[in-house]
This record gives structure tokens, C-alpha cells and sequence, in this order.
């Protein structure tokens, strides 16, 4: 296809929208076209069937067709978690000091970045990882959007005093494509990469205005033509004019349509390190950004997992399994991985959850779990 006419107008007008909260009855609240949900309510209502399904059904609504963002609150209730898994950070920058870290959209070195945050935390400290990753509200915003067998990839980011927002833009994958490569995909393909990811953020420090929390504005995901225009002047001083933040504290979560238009806002502060672990959630039938070797966080978790699984309940087993290990049968060998008892082979995940409800043992385990890496080469 070749590079369309964009309209500014017609672009004004669906960001114009106002969100209804009546549409969204599970919410708490609404705050400039940014729903919000109370994270005790909605762990209590987990319990509930009925409530799992709807709520579901609020997320992915507001996500396609209503502003494109929401926000539980208190997502993380013990901030223990939180503060645990930011001494992992911590450590993890320590032993990074002076490597080369990039970003895509702020001048490179600017922030602290940690690229592939989930794999390096799950190798370093176990115990954190399973307390932070069997949150079973990560899961539930992820299946909302995504459907299961989801692969998460997380980085953290960390805005030092006087840094400066990101450009605004989409996300991956076509907000990652140059211009010319983007006319090269039909207008289905840019509607679709829409539906591939989930762009979250999980709030590690308290972030007000002043820290320059995300900048988001509501409705943009809906615009077709958004891969296109987010490069154009006329779109950024739209942005510039009409984006939103809101203050977050420490375990929040944020969730976005990754097509909507958003950047990471300037930290005015002389003293506050503004934090946050990024998600980005890739659905079982997409690429994600970043290359993980999810059988080296099986096998290091996989003790201390062992140990607490009978204290584990339903949800938070499986949002563990979910966040660590992959879910999808396919690309493998299907000559040397055949499908023997279904249209499907075993997944590493099912593997997994074989072993410990089995309770075996870290040297009974291990070999199997060489065995399925090796029969899925080509």
C-alpha cells in the first residue's frame, strides 16, 4: 500500500470522546477517560466465575473500543513484593554498570534500562521472581487481551531527575517499523498488530505529575492509520496538546492498547528516581521483542517453586507457569516432537506442571526438561 492521506480532524474527534462509566460497572472509578479498578475488589471477585468472565470482557472493551487504557490500583497489595524485586534491580544495574543500554524512543543512556528483566530476575533471585509473578491480576488483564499461552517479556526503566519524556508514539510490533517498511503491510496487517500485545507497566515507586508518569492519550488506539501518523508533526503537537498523566503509587498497574498514542514523561524533579517494571504481553501467536531462554527460568525456579507449590493456589500457579514458562506447542520438530496424543505436543508449561503436581524431584525434572528442549530442534 502507499503512505495515506492523514486527517488530523477526523483524528481530533475520536480522541474527543468521553468514556461512560456505566458501560464498565466493575470499575471503581474514572479519572480523564482512564478507568480504574481497586485491586482489593477485584482479587476478592477472582473467586467468582461470573466475575472472572465479565471483568475480562470490561478490559478488552476499554482496550478496543473505549479509551484504550485502564489501571488497577493496589495491584500489588504487599509492597514487600515490590520492594524485594527492586533490590533484584538493583543488583542487576550493579552488574550492568557501564554496559551500552539503548531505548527506542529517548536519547540513549539518558534513563537506567533493563533489558530482558524477567529472565535476568528469575536466574538471580528465584524466591523474588515467584513472589512478584504468581500475582494472578497480571494474568488476568494479560488474558483479557490475549487469550492464554501469552509469553511475557518485561524491562524496567528508571527516569533519573531531569529526564526527558520520550517522543510520543505506538508500540510493537508495527510502532517499531520505519515508514517506508510500513507501507509495505495491508491495512489488515495494521489493524492486527494491535491485537498481538499488551503494553503494561507496574509502578515500582510512587510516581506524581511531577515525576513525569506516562503520557497517554485516550481514544488514539482507534485511529487507523496511527502507524502512520504518530511520526507526523501535526499528530505530536496534537499529542503535546491534548495527552493525559496520572499519578500512580507504588503497585499500580497500568495497562494500554499498544497502539495507543503514549510516551514516558519528563521527570521535573531534582531528587526522585522514577521506576517501573514495563511489561509487554505477546500473544501465543505473535513474535515478542525480546529472546528469552525460558528453560533456564524453569530450571531456577523450579526448586523453590517445588517448595511453596502446595501453598500456591489455583490462579497463582498459574500465573506462574504462565509468566515463566511457554504455553504454545508450536514452532518445533514435529518429526523428532510429534502431536501422539492430540492436534498438539506437550508444552514445556504442561511439562511443568506434571512435574509438580507429581512432586518430582530437581534431579528427576531436569533431564525431561533437556529432553523437550532438544526434541523441538530442528
Amino acid at each position: 500500500m502507499t503512505a495515506p492521506h492523514l486527517d488530523i480532524e477526523a483524528f481530533a474527534a475520536l480522541c474527543s470522546q468521553d468514556l461512560d462509566l456505566s458501560h464498565y460497572p466493575l470499575a471503581s472509578g474514572l479519572e480523564k477517560n482512564v478507568l480504574l479498578y481497586e485491586g482489593d475488589e477485584v482479587r476478592a471477585g477472582l473467586a467468582l466465575a461470573s466475575f472472572n468472565q465479565a471483568i475480562r470482557r470490561e478490559f478488552a472493551h476499554v482496550l478496543q473500543h473505549g479509551s484504550g487504557v485502564f489501571v488497577i490500583q493496589n495491584a500489588f497489595a504487599d509492597k514487600s513484593v515490590i520492594e524485594h524485586m527492586n533490590q533484584v534491580f538493583e543488583a542487576i544495574f550493579a552488574q550492568e554498570t557501564g554496559k551500552a543500554s539503548g531505548d527506542h524512543f529517548a536519547k540513549a543512556g539518558a534513563n537506567g534500562r533493563i533489558w530482558n528483566a524477567l529472565q535476568k530476575s528469575a536466574l538471580l533471585n528465584p524466591e523474588a521472581f515467584i513472589d512478584y509473578y504468581k500475582n494472578p491480576l497480571l494474568l488476568l488483564a494479560s488474558e483479557a487481551w490475549l487469550g492464554p499461552h501469552y509469553q511475557l517479556t518485561t524491562q524496567v526503566n528508571v527516569v533519573r531527575p531531569g529526564g526527558q519524556a520520550q517522543a510520543p508514539h505506538r508500540d510493537y510490533h508495527l510502532g517499531f517499523q520505519e515508514p517506508s517498511e510500513l507501507a509495505r503491510f495491508p491495512m489488515h496487517a495494521h489493524l492486527m498488530s494491535a491485537q498481538l500485545t499488551l503494553q503494561g507497566a507496574v509502578a515500582h515507586t510512587d510516581m506524581p505529575l511531577e515525576s513525569g508518569p506516562t503520557l497517554l492519550l485516550p481514544f488514539s488506539q482507534q485511529y487507523e492509520l496511527g502507524y502512520f501518523a504518530w511520526r507526523d508533526e501535526t499528530f505530536k503537537q496534537y499529542f503535546a496538546e491534548h495527552a493525559i498523566q496520572l499519578p500512580l503509587k507504588q503497585g499500580d498497574a497500568l495497562f494500554f492498547n499498544p497502539a495507543l498514542f503514549h510516551a514516558a514523561g519528563t521527570n521535573y524533579t531534582s531528587d526522585f528516581h522514577r521506576s517501573a517494571n514495563l511489561l509487554q504481553v505477546s500473544s501465543a501467536f505473535g513474535r515478542p521483542m525480546e529472546q528469552l531462554d525460558r528453560y533456564a527460568m524453569t530450571r531456577a525456579i523450579y526448586p523453590a517453586l517445588r517448595e511453596q507449590w502446595a501453598s500456591l493456589n489455583g490462579l497463582e500457579r498459574e500465573a506462574l507457569l504462565y509468566n515463566t514458562c511457554e504455553g504454545y506447542s508450536f514452532p518445533t520438530n514435529l518429526d523428532s516432537d510429534p502431536p501422539l496424543y492430540g492436534l498438539a505436543p506437550q508444552t514445556m508449561q504442561q511439562l511443568t506442571l506434571q512435574a509438580l503436581n507429581e512432586g518430582l524431584t530437581v534431579e528427576a525434572f531436569d533431564p525431561q526438561l533437556q529432553q523437550h528442549a532438544q526434541k523441538r530442534q530442528a
